[in-house]
């Protein structure tokens, strides 16, 4: 996509506000003694603009800075850990460093993270996903620096993506529940399935069930954050509704580890009594038994290959990569299904 609308500058929210570039500035600032209908006008006028300060203009005044802004939601799992992993290793060697923001799969936090690293003049952002708020997507389209949407490719990209198929990731494992014979299927998530990336492997689970002749039995999207109580907590409100389901498929191996204790701890046979699966192939299930079945999600290959072409792009290369670039998934047969 051309980008080719410049950053809009301070004067640019003095005029669309109706005052002088010095009221707008104290507002910036956060100076004192400034009115709040005055603070109100230049803010809604920023707002409007996508107008973000420039933290070092003083000593980089038209240029970009060394650092890349990169937004995850959350690293409360090795999930974006690993990806950061990848992003640093590509950028060994190098001049250029990340600066990190968190959104917990907030849209307006998101959106309010953006424009916050903006004000660093960052040479380029990396950022999860593909969905994003309408304020997060017009500053993302009209950026002149490189914007790289990581974990998904189900989706048409700002600029470039790296990701990989949720849609596929979800036949992966229907097709695997149907061929071992499970008929009676359950899912649980978290984050109150506010990822759309999550929300679009249960789709495609669903939608392939029913190309096969099964309907998902129930669902259980628990609110609070992925964890292994999570899962615990999702499975046991997931099968006091429907306690006759024989298997589950759960958003990540967080909570699908979760709910095997909770199976471990009252006598629910695994898999005899109730197969578990979940998603993202994290490394701790290879120290409990038995090993979980699960998807293994290419997670630093992502970032190594999404940091490699933040440096191809900033260094000019005309053979850098653009568009929608899918990474393979990787089925992980285990013992729990």
């Amino acid at each position: 996509m051309a980008k080719t609308a410049p950053r809009p500058t301070l004067r640019d929210v003095a005029d669309h506000a109706g005052v002088s570039v010095i009221s707008a500035s104290r507002v910036m600032r956060e100076a004192p003694n400034v009115s709040e209908s005055l603070r109100v006008r230049v803010k809604v006028a920023a707002t409007a603009l996508g107008y973000t300060p420039n933290r070092i203009a003083g000593s980089l005044r038209g240029q970009s800075s060394d650092l890349i802004a990169v937004i995850v939601p959350s690293m409360s799992n090795n999930v974006f850990p690993d990806i950061l992993d990848g992003i640093d290793a590509a950028f060994q060697g190098s001049s250029l460093r990340t600066v990190l923001g968190m959104s917990r799969y907030d849209m307006a936090e998101e959106e309010a993270i953006l424009r916050d690293l903006l004000s660093w003049n960052p040479s380029g952002v990396i950022i999860s996903g593909l969905e994003h708020s309408a304020g997060a997507s017009e500053i993302l389209s009209g950026l002149q620096c490189p914007v790289i949407e990581v974990m998904d490719s189900d989706g048409e990209p700002i600029d470039t993506s790296v990701g990989f198929s949720m849609s596929s990731a979800g036949h992966i494992m229907a097709d695997h529940f149907v061929e071992r014979g499970y008929r009676r299927i359950g899912y649980v998530g978290a984050w109150g399935e506010r990822p759309a990336r999550s929300r679009k492997r249960r789709l495609a689970f669903e939608a392939r069930l029913a190309e096969n002749g099964l309907s998902l039995v129930d669902h259980q999207i628990e609110d609070a954050q992925s964890s292994f109580a999570t899962g615990a907590a999702g499975l046991t409100t997931l099968m006091s509704r429907s306690p006759n389901i024989d298997a589950v498929f759960f958003a990540n191996d967080d909570l699908a580890l979760g709910a095997m204790m909770h199976c471990h701890a009252h006598g629910i046979r695994v898999p005899n009594d109730l197969a578990l699966a979940g998603f993202n192939g994290l490394d701790i299930r290879d120290g409990i038994t038995p090993r979980l079945t699960t998807i293994r999600s290419p997670r630093a290959e992502i970032g190594a290959r999404a940091g490699q072409i933040m440096l191809d792009r900033i260094g000019g290369r005309s053979d850098a990569e653009r568009g929608r670039i899918d990474m393979p998934l990787s089925f992980l047969p285990g013992e729990t299904t």
